[in-house]
């Protein structure tokens, strides 16, 4: 294999080359050969060495350049529920996927980044006390993958703008869909929530997700910008092209202001740091900026790993999972896997949920189903929130028009669950990946 690896260098691909100066502190021991997935998309096998002993991964290269080939934001169909990815991937059509964000695992199962999915914007970060997943220097917790309007994959941040104005004024809110809300905030959640209890959102501080939960709450029903039920945060599916507004402490007063038959303007949207608004969105910690790994990463931690990166133009992404806690993979430190990422020509990159969560998904060439390719931790595949999913001009989401994904992805019309019912809100996303919602001026 180590000639095999040779012959791969000496031919100059673009990935596996190490920085100049820097060969005696590699990592990478074996890169596989190129196996074609789909025009645009390939594969390869890799291990690396590690002071602990030898970690196995899995890479998949996504070239959009490729007009055929594109990157959207997979998920179950609500943003408080979870599926395991190749089921996600499957009903999606996907070739190639990768696990997402880190999320409030066993209570609502949301993501705690901010998400975007076919230009909609689908919920804001929770506050930075609420955050799951390893520390990373620098890292916010609206940081995020994206893949732009222009075809360009970056890592940026969404900044949630939004605004509730009623007799009372205006109001400022500080969530949407998250299962978080700030303490003294205001959050809006529309149908793509799902059916989980809104009330549980309201539980814990922005320092403490353990604390009690808020008692003064407050919801109500919007209905084509008009105030139809009054009462407190509940589960159940808020109606198609409704919404609620929730609050607790000071923002619950502001709610609990509005009566029945009240008029109110909410308006919302997800902004980029960048100014590129993006076509998909989803939630990690950047460890990697301009082909350099952020300082002060953690070097002790071994566990799975999944971390999607970027080439130096975004035109080309890669999606890459490290094999751990089995007894031929170690798995690797963050510290570990930047170096690797920048081995393989990645210039910023972005650390994924891991651990049992971490899992790479593709589609054999002629296939009807995926395969996972990783070996995942955990004794069954976990549920996930969301991942990123990578179509082909084969697959169903490639040669649909646009906004047809949120009409269908969770199964179409005829049987379709609850989950798919609720994306058919996020149809009427203005350009840019913004929603307003209310009486027309």
């Amino acid at each position: 294999m180590t000639a095999v690896l040779a012959a791969v260098l000496a031919f100059g691909t673009g990935i596996g080359e190490p920085p100049p100066g820097h060969g005696a502190e590699r990592a990478l021991a074996e890169l596989g050969a190129r196996t074609q997935l789909a025009p645009g998309v390939t594969h390869r096998a890799l291990s690396t060495t590690a002071a602990a002993g030898q970690v196995l991964g899995d890479l998949v290269e996504a070239d959009l350049s490729d007009p055929t080939v594109h990157a959207d934001l997979l998920m179950p169909g609500a943003i408080a529920a979870s599926r395991p990815l190749a089921e996600m991937a499957d009903r999606s059509g996907a070739t190639a996927a990768i696990n997402g964000d880190f999320f409030d695992i066993g209570r609502t199962d949301a993501p705690a980044g901010p998400a975007v999915a076919d230009g909609r914007p689908l919920k804001a970060a929770v506050p930075p006390g609420r955050r799951m997943g390893p520390v990373v220097p620098g890292a916010e917790i609206d940081s995020v993958f994206t893949v732009g309007t222009d075809r360009v994959a970056r890592v940026d941040r969404l900044r949630l703008e939004a605004t509730a104005s009623g007799p009372s004024g205006t109001h400022e809110v500080v969530a949407l869909n998250q299962y978080a809300v700030p303490v003294d905030g205001i959050a809006i959640f529309t149908p793509a929530w799902g059916v989980g209890d809104r009330a549980r959102t309201l539980c814990g501080t922005d320092a403490d997700r353990d604390a009690p939960c808020a008692v003064e709450q407050a919801e109500v029903l919007v209905s084509d910008g008009v105030v139809v039920e009054v009462g407190r945060p509940r589960g159940g599916r808020i109606p198609d092209g409704d919404l609620a507004l929730t609050g607790r402490e000071k923002g619950a007063a502001a709610v609990r202001s509005l009566r029945v038959g009240d008029r109110v303007d909410i308006e919302y949207e997800l902004v980029p740091e960048s100014g590129h608004w993006p076509e998909l969105a989803v939630g990690g910690s950047p460890i990697m900026f301009d082909g350099a790994p952020v300082r002060g990463l953690d070097d002790r931690e071994r566990a799975p790993r999944s971390a999607v990166g970027i080439s130096g133009e975004g035109r080309h992404m890669w999606l890459l999972t490290l094999d751990g806690r089995q007894s031929d993979s170690v798995g690797a430190t963050l510290h570990e896997l930047a170096q690797l990422l920048r081995e393989l020509g990645v210039q910023d990159a972005v650390n994924l949920d891991g651990g049992g969560s971490s899992t790479l998904v593709f589609r054999d060439p002629g296939a009807t189903a995926v395969s996972i390719v990783n070996d995942p931790s955990g004794p069954s595949p976990r549920f996930v929130p969301n991942g990123i999913g990578i179509y082909t001009g084969s697959s169903e989401l490639a040669s649909r028009p646009a906004g047809y994904w949120s009409l269908t992805r969770g199964g179409g019309e005829r049987g379709c669950p609850w989950e798919c019912r609720a994306e058919r809100e996020l149809i009427g996303a203005g350009p840019g990946g913004s929603k307003r919602v209310g009486p027309s001026p």
